[in-house]
């Protein structure tokens, strides 16, 4: 059986007789041999996932059998439960067993169901109750109630045998990846470990399974929104453990095999190690940004502000990892003096490909503050304004650091006058960098001219 999993879709396969798992968009592959009847005939592919598309189903004979052709299909999901069973006897005579204590077994009497509620509603000679105190016993399954959802199909076949393989789309299987970074006690490295995460909804069990991962954004037609399940796979340095998936790439996407099989069960998480790192090298910034519109009228002196802390890493060969990686969640720790890890923070990273910059936000600093203080506005006519900031930065830590302030601007704009010479980082951000010393702080002052 082969489980591949994607971006938008997953692949669950299977390469013998079935047990089923669906996934929150999984391909279901499997292969498995079936008695046939030379000609037309008809043919049950039974404990398909629940969550199957059934419009998504495809056929391929293997060997001698590859002439067959599915002529027609069809999908029964109508499943054997108690209120199933009771609601096709609706009408109908069924037997109603009672314990009795003074004769020491059940007394049987037929009953009419009229109605399949909770509780069901009986005819029991000339009595209606609802609330009849023993078992119903009903005379056969009716042929519309099957066990297990099933496919079946109408068959032209020149063999009475066939291997098939049949793939399909299922619902309810999904898969997330999960990082875990330790960074070292100077904050400057760390050693990063990848988890992938399957989890099986689908009602059919995979064992033995070939699990494969699809990463990247894969295109999918679909009636509502639905969550994108990437899975992440690098490479360390030489000292890592040998990975356990092999990486190739799959049209604009890359595929990664599990190189072992493993048993993927219904109603279970699984993780499974995608990879070891060991001393990613990392940077670490501290950030204020400013309002995401810059309006001094509407801001007014504020308390003090929290100040943003980053962590960035190149995603290249020579620093321990070099492939791409799908985004998911990091989750940061960091050892404290007794050796125990401490949770700092957690973020989503987005999809990186190899040779590029990752960075996410960790949490806020609790020792270095900033505060935006309006100094002055004016309006020069309907368009143009001109206003001035100034932005203080305080560090009570006993060491000094760099702060990045980050300010956004709407519209053209121009700036006047700065006591730091800024970065333009796009069309509508200025960062200026700030060196604030331990136990002491920093002033950013500017003046602007905004023209809507």
């Amino acid at each position: 059986m082969t489980i591949a999993i994607g971006g938008a879709t997953g692949t669950f396969e299977r390469t013998r007789r079935t047990r089923r798992t669906p996934a929150l968009r999984g391909l279901v592959r499997e292969t498995r041999a079936l008695a046939l009847t030379k000609g037309r005939s008809e043919v049950e592919f039974a404990g398909v996932a629940g969550t199957i598309q059934p419009e998504t189903v495809q056929v391929r004979a293997l060997g001698a059998a590859s002439e067959l052709r599915v002529l027609e299909q069809n999908y029964q999901y109508d499943l054997l439960s108690p209120a199933k069973l009771l609601e096709k006897y609706v009408g109908r005579t069924v037997r109603v067993l009672r314990f009795s204590e003074s004769k020491g077994r059940d007394e049987e009497r037929d009953a009419t169901v009229l109605s399949a509620g909770d509780p069901p509603i009986l005819r029991v000679g000339d009595e209606i109750t609802w609330a009849f105190p023993g078992r119903i016993s009903f005379p056969e399954i009716p042929k519309t109630l099957i066990a297990r959802p099933t496919l079946v199909w109408l068959v032209e076949s020149p063999e009475e045998r066939a291997k098939l393989e049949v793939s399909y789309l299922a619902d309810a299987l999904s898969w997330k990846a999960d990082y875990v970074l330790v960074v070292n006690d100077t904050d400057t490295a760390g050693d990063l470990n990848g988890w992938v995460t399957l989890d099986n909804r689908s009602g059919a069990a995979y064992s033995n399974a070939r699990v494969q991962l699809v990463a990247g954004d894969v295109n999918r037609v679909r009636p509502t929104p639905f969550e994108d399940r990437r899975v992440f796979a690098a490479e360390g340095r030489a000292a890592m453990a040998p990975p356990q998936f092999r990486e190739e790439g799959l049209f604009e996407y890359h595929l990664y095999t599990l190189e072992r099989r493993t048993d993927v069960m219904d109603r279970q998480q699984k993780q499974i190690l995608f990879f070891e790192a060991s001393n990613v090298g990392m940077t670490k910034t501290y950030k204020l940004r400013g309002a995401p519109v810059f309006s001094p009228r509407a801001v007014p002196s504020r308390d003090a502000e929290p100040v943003e802390v980053t962590l960035a890493f190149r995603n290249s060969a020579a620093n321990g990892l070099g492939q791409p990686i799908p985004q998911g969640i990091v989750r940061v720790y960091k050892r404290d003096r007794g050796g125990a890890a401490q949770f700092l923070g957690e973020n989503s990273v987005r999809h990186t490909p190899k040779d590029e910059n990752l960075e996410f936000s960790v949490g806020r600093a609790f020792d270095v503050v900033g505060q935006h203080v309006p100094k002055d506005f004016q309006r020069l006519d309907d368009r143009v304004s001109e206003a001035a900031m100034e932005v203080e930065l305080r560090n009570h830590k006993e060491q000094a650091l760099e702060v990045a302030v980050e300010e956004a601007f709407h519209g053209d704009w121009t700036l006047l006058t700065s006591s730091h010479t800024p970065v333009k980082k796009d069309a509508q951000t200025a960062v200026f960098l700030l060196t604030v010393p331990a136990n002491g702080k920093a002033t950013l002052t500017y003046r602007v001219r905004l023209r809507q």
